[in-house]
């Protein structure tokens, strides 16, 4: 069991309602430190308002939140996050140098240590090359670029990330993503929300998937994930198929292939035993491993989209 002092985030009941509309119904999730943490849901799910409550943004209706082990919004917690919102707006008449500097005076942090830090993180995000540039000349991706470098400004244990490679081309995803690994390396905490999911697969030690403002899976990417079957066989009956429901609620049968997902390959064997002592002729059995969007489709639905 994973004890509070373990958590970066821990929230039981979490519920936000607005105007007589629920935003978030029931959010009750653990996060441990040290974890790059994915947080994923279609559209309206409540996701933009959780991170609002976590970083004390908007008050909850309900329910508890503990962010760093002290209650959500407390100050001290907050000085120990960083935070890239989705859609952010900068003083695009500031260089990134300066825009930086004013992020680490609203910190509180040293000029001294604000003059050897801001080199360090545009060269991180690679934008030394703009640094004499004017935030309103820079291009989607370079504005993303400043806002992750003032995310990571105060070195916080803790990192909220909505969105952070939207607007980035492929060079520009790789910087991220060996960023959020290194922020993991040395200890800290990410809480990513990304609609690219391959992103996040490559990215994510641990996901939760909500639906309707509340948590309904949550699984580890390490783990061995969901797969998808394929058996070429002869004849299946309805009957036969029926009797799948032990190992699977997802059988079906067309073409001369039966097709279901399995929790574990583990269990493929005894699919096989069985299909073979009702008298069905086997010809091919192709696993195949459910990428995190299948995934996600199988859990949350098709009904609407991130």
């Amino acid at each position: 069991m994973t004890r509070f002092s373990d958590l970066a985030i821990r929230t039981r009941g979490l519920r936000k309602v607005f105007r007589g509309k629920v935003a978030v119904r029931n959010l009750t999730l653990d996060v441990p430190r040290g974890e790059v943490f994915g947080f994923l849901g279609p559209n309206g799910a409540g996701k933009s308002t959780s991170v609002k409550m976590l970083l004390g943004l908007v008050f909850p209706t309900s329910g508890q939140a503990e962010v760093l082990g002290r209650p959500a919004g407390d100050v001290k917690a907050r000085r120990e996050v960083g935070f890239l919102p989705e859609h952010f707006r900068f003083y695009d008449w500031l260089t990134p140098a300066e825009l930086l500097r004013l992020h680490g005076r609203l910190y509180g942090m040293a000029q001294g240590v604000l003059r050897e830090r801001i080199p360090k993180l545009l060269d991180l995000v690679g934008l030394t090359p703009h640094r004499d540039k004017c935030l309103q000349e820079f291009s989607k991706g370079m504005l993303q670029r400043i806002g992750l470098a003032q995310a990571l400004l105060n070195d916080p244990e803790l990192i909220f990330l909505d969105e952070p490679t939207s607007g980035l081309d492929p060079f520009g995803r790789r910087m991220v993503r060996d960023i959020i690994k290194a922020q993991r390396d040395r200890g800290a905490t990410v809480f990513l929300n990304s609609h690219l999911l391959g992103e996040v697969e490559i990215t994510c030690d641990r996901v939760a998937f909500i639906k309707d403002g509340e948590v309904v899976e949550t699984r580890a990417l390490g783990e061995a994930k969901e797969s998808a079957v394929v058996i070429r066989t002869g004849k299946v009956t309805a009957e036969m198929v029926k009797g799948l429901a032990q190992w699977t609620s997802s059988a079906q049968y067309a073409d001369g292939r039966l097709t279901f997902s399995l929790s574990s390959n583990a269990m493929l064997p005894e699919v096989v035993r069985y299909l073979v002592s009702t008298g069905v002729d086997i010809y091919e059995v192709a696993p195949q491993r459910l990428s995190l969007e299948e995934t996600f489709l199988q859990i949350v639905g098709s009904d609407g989209g991130m």
